[in-house]
């Protein structure tokens, strides 16, 4: 097991073992911890009861961060030549249709996130392999594949983000940087978690969200009250 630094047992010391603190006083305890000497960014973790085996406990959405998420976001508008001018005006960073596609054929993957069209959806379709375990495939769901190119990419630049729980029935997000303010980072992550009770499955059955932490980069978790949020 590696080694504390100097930095991350002060930084642990500061945080009460076994307290489960409020989301408020948790915000403004994770700009004290963090130690870093960059701008670190602010992850929050939420273990939620189902089960995402089973099709109707599957969690999965979309929500806008009122403060953003203090990153320079990366679009990739894959778009017909009639749709570019749009795309473009709205502030992706990439835009264009045959030639992005085969450099992520050739491996370029250099974004954060992909816009497109239905029309466009079925020359995707090949590069599932390349796209889908770095979560870069365009989805309806998400807001991703829509002919209203110009709004999904203000959108996702003014701070919208898509969530999904994994495999052990956690949603992982990051909800801002320690530079933000802590009411910031508290109504950030107020929002994804009022988000996330308002997709309950019907099917989830006990207590729905069992665990809450926060965390920055660098730093430990900061454990929340779930009965509080």
């Amino acid at each position: 097991m590696a080694k504390l630094t100097k930095k991350q047992k002060e930084a642990a010391a500061k945080i009460e073992k076994n307290r489960l603190y409020s989301l408020k006083d948790a915000s403004a305890l994770i700009k004290e911890v963090a130690s870093a000497k960059f701008d670190e960014s602010v992850d929050i973790a939420v273990r939620l009861g189902v089960d995402p085996r089973k099709a109707n406990q599957m969690v999965r959405g979309v929500v806008t961060l009122p403060h953003g998420t203090g990153k320079d976001v990366r679009v990739l508008a894959l778009v017909t030549p009639d749709k570019e001018a749009e795309a473009t005006a709205a502030g992706a960073d990439y835009v264009g249709l045959d030639e992005y596609l085969q450099k992520i054929k050739d491996g370029w993957t250099d974004v954060d996130v992909i816009i497109t069209m239905p029309a466009v959806m079925g020359k995707l379709g090949p590069l599932g392999r390349i796209l889908g375990p770095r979560g870069l495939m365009p989805n309806p769901k998400t807001g991703t594949v829509t002919m209203d190119v110009a709004k999904a990419v203000q959108e996702v630049k003014a701070g919208k983000i898509d969530f999904k729980v994994d495999k052990t029935g956690i949603v992982h997000a990051s909800i801002g940087k320690v530079s933000f303010e802590a009411d910031k980072i508290t109504e950030n992550a107020a929002e994804l978690i009022q988000t996330l009770i308002k997709l309950k499955p019907t099917a989830a059955k006990g207590t729905y969200i069992k665990s809450i932490n926060i965390s920055s980069t660098m730093s430990p978790a900061i454990a929340l009250d779930p009965k509080a949020v």
